[in-house]
């Protein structure tokens, strides 16, 4: 099969992607092949290629919003059938025994695995995914409307949830990229008003396609507002300035969640105007199997819908280049049966 794989980590504009052939994988006893039809691309790829994740193996396919149709199923395989449409997220696997484990916080465990990480993802024609990690999507799901769903959309729930206000609350998102404009229309369509705040004009024009009740064009500097106009506030650009912009239009008593996996340092808080009146920060880190379910029920539902660049599968570094410089507008999918 072909694959696009990581063997150096380095800047994303020297393309240390490279197009390969591989061994198909053999599923084990409690996996399913599949064969790749689309495979988003999202920001934790791009920290796993340039490095700010760690390397876990010498060698790694990344991707992990993996849609596809399963081809082979390992003997132990009890709740997947082969043929079926599936979706594969990041969290690949965990333990299933630690103290995270057995209270429903799975997306803490210290032995978890990741799709495209510490096992090879989708940037290839075909991927392996482990039972009970692994969801059944309708037969006529579009793959390259849903791919962004499996990460953008789970992880832009998950940190949705822990931002939310009161019902019919304000709510803000910073950094308007693939995961805030899936996780807006779903704030958008559950009653609350939306504002997305972004240095890119682009990005606030999508914003109000797809809902934002307001925009707001920043310019990078921090500048408090006369008077906070937010009960809740996700960040998800990997900027620590933005999460000081973020608390300075949020109301006391607000909440607001970090939905990203790696940031650069935050400068000092300042306790008394941007923390004190019981404001909450929280940090988002990976997420449960339950919150895919919801997630991906509700995004069926309720019509969710991505905006989306089809790209073919030789051009990954290219996309990820441009989801670095901020040049797409949405999301970038690849395109398993276009190399």
């Amino acid at each position: 099969m072909k694959a696009m794989v990581l063997r150096s980590v380095a800047p994303v504009e020297q393309h240390p992607l490279r197009l390969e052939e591989l061994e198909i994988p053999q599923p084990r006893a409690t996996e399913v092949l599949v064969r790749v039809d689309k495979c988003g691309v999202c920001r934790t790829d791009l920290h796993v290629v340039e490095g700010d994740l760690p390397p876990q193996r010498s060698a790694i396919v990344p991707g992990h919003e993996v849609v596809g149709t399963i081809v082979e199923v390992g003997r132990d395989v009890r709740t997947l059938l082969k043929g079926q449409r599936v979706g594969i997220p990041w969290l690949h696997h965990t333990c299933g025994r630690c103290e995270y484990c057995t209270t429903g916080r799975e997306n803490l465990c210290a032995d978890k695995v990741f799709t495209g990480y510490t096992v090879n993802g989708g940037y290839a024609e075909y991927t392996v995914g482990e039972e009970g990690y692994t969801f059944p999507l309708p037969a006529d799901v579009d793959a390259t409307r849903f791919a962004p769903f499996l990460c953008a959309g789970i992880i832009g729930y998950r940190a949705l949830k822990a931002a939310l206000p009161r019902p019919g609350g304000r709510i803000g998102f910073f950094g308007f990229g693939g995961s805030a404009h899936l996780t807006l229309q779903l704030a958008s369509r559950l009653g609350y008003e939306t504002v997305a705040f972004s240095r890119n004009p682009e990005h606030l024009k999508l914003a109000k396609e797809v809902g934002a009740a307001e925009t707001v064009l920043t310019s990078g500097t921090v500048s408090a507002p006369a008077t906070p106009r937010l009960d809740g506030a996700v960040v998800f650009a990997p900027t620590g300035e933005v999460v000081l912009q973020a608390l300075s239009e949020l109301k006391k008593g607000g909440t607001l969640a970090i939905a990203a996996i790696h940031m650069s340092p935050i400068p000092g808080i300042d306790y008394d105007r941007l923390l004190f009146g019981e404001r909450k920060i929280v940090s988002v880190e990976a997420n449960t199997r339950a919150d895919a379910r919801e997630f991906l029920d509700l995004a069926h539902r309720l019509r969710l819908e991505s905006t989306v660049e089809r790209r073919p599968l030789r051009e990954a570094n290219e996309a990820l280049e441009d989801l670095k410089h901020g040049r797409l507008t949405g999301a970038a999918v690849l395109d398993g049966a276009s190399v």
